[in-house]
């Protein structure tokens, strides 16, 4: 079945606010089998919507829209689609009752009582954590849902009560399984698995690029779950032999969360240091619950004197070889190790710009380092873009060595 999202709402129009209701709607509706079209915002502009709204009921069975059912004057939206559909606003007594409890007005105020009206014959759909009811409307094989516009609000009608409904009226279901990929450009990407995005209509197979990294989303239309399954798992299958190691987990699994889970698992522990990154790599580890199970400590030494009074780098190797180089990020390495009596030291030191490169050590340039057990390597890295991006990708590439690192012990 075809579906549209509308946002209403002049502040999403004005960039005061960002529209999470048509990311986390769309995500869900694929979920159900339902196929979005499109997405609009709008205004609070009761023309405009009705201009919307006939655009998209010409095209779609299904109308979701968001926000406009609160208890202001610009909130227009129940009445704008019950203009359209030719129907009488009639006040709903169990909406009306939600409402005095949770303001505790014996006689609710004319703008509270106004949330409790809905076009006359709509399914009413409670809202649980706040005033405004939605509604569903149903004619002509069109179905037009309202939602309230607050995202919490939102998604607790969906869940509870319309959900439900939506999965009664769907004959099929889609699937997807995602692939999060660490190593490889979006474009190089392309390359190797052409054929796939190019021949696979169910299941499809399409690259998305995220924050550094890039993820293949497989996604299969099926009857149900089962079937859908069949479909995703050979096309994953050889996906995965072309792709190897690149692939890094599954669905929302980070590489932070990676990377301690297998440290858990090893029984390891890790120190952290940090120069042009600034404590962003420890940052990520310690954003995963559990992390302190493996990880003790976190220095930021971003100036030489700092290298050498808190990590034991030698001034020899910083006058010789400069605090960005793969003797000195090793010897950072084994320095928190040594020092935190960690199993691991992993540390970073580059050039994050816009200034202090050169022609020898231009902007971009980064060192990682690696001590293991008594084991040091570096690697070498020429990253682009601004400071912000150089920094978020040496983090990662560092994640990302201490990874494969912990993947090659036996196990």
């Amino acid at each position: 079945m075809k579906a549209e999202i509308i946002s209403v709402g002049t502040e999403l129009l004005l960039g005061n606010t960002v529209n999470t209701n048509a990311c986390y709607l769309s995500k869900r509706l694929a979920e159900l089998g339902y196929f979005v079209y499109r997405q609009t915002t709008v205004g609070d502009n009761a023309r405009r919507l009705m201009e919307v709204l006939n655009e998209s009921l010409k095209r779609s069975e299904l109308v979701i829209v968001t926000g406009g059912l609160g208890p202001t004057q610009d909130d227009l939206t129940k009445e704008t689609v019950a203009k359209l559909f030719g129907l009488e606003l009639e006040l709903d007594e169990e909406s009306l009752e939600r409402i005095k409890k949770r303001t505790g007005e014996a006689i609710p105020s004319k703008p509270n009582e106004k949330q409790a009206y809905v076009p006359k014959g709509a399914i009413v759909l409670p809202n649980d954590l706040g005033t405004a009811s939605g509604c569903i409307i149903e004619k002509a094989k069109k179905t037009v849902v309202l939602l309230p516009g607050p995202p919490r609000e939102m998604k607790e009608m969906f869940e509870k009560y319309l959900e439900p409904y939506l999965k009664e009226r769907s004959d099929e279901i889609l699937l997807s399984k995602v692939l999060r990929i660490f190593g490889v450009r979006e474009s190089d990407l392309a390359s190797i698995l052409r054929d796939f995005f190019e021949k696979y209509e169910n299941p499809t197979v399409a690259p998305y690029a995220l924050k550094g990294e890039v993820t293949i989303r497989i996604t299969a239309r099926a009857k149900n779950t089962l079937e859908a399954e069949k479909l995703i798992v050979p096309v994953e299958n050889e996906i995965r032999k072309r792709l190897g190691e690149y692939i890094y987990a599954e669905g929302d699994t980070t590489m932070e969360e990676v990377v301690v889970e297998l440290l858990k698992e090893a029984g390891l522990s890790i120190a952290t240091a940090e120069s042009c990154t600034g404590g962003l790599v420890a940052a990520k580890i310690i954003n995963v619950p559990g992390a302190s199970k493996v990880f003790k400590e976190g220095v930021i030494a971003y100036s030489n004197e700092a290298k050498e009074r808190l990590l034991g780098v030698s001034h020899e190797t910083l006058k010789t070889s400069g605090a960005v180089s793969s003797e000195s990020v090793i010897e950072m390495a084994k320095g928190v190790a040594v020092n935190s009596q960690s199993d691991i030291g992993l540390s970073i030191s580059g050039i994050a710009g816009p200034e202090g490169g050169t022609e020898e050590k231009p902007v971009g340039l980064v060192y990682i380092g690696l001590w293991f057990k008594g084991i040091a390597k570096a690697e070498k890295l020429l990253l682009h873009g601004d400071r912000n991006w150089i920094r978020l990708k040496a983090t990662l590439h560092a994640l990302n060595i201490l990874r494969k690192a912990l993947g090659d012990q036996p196990k």
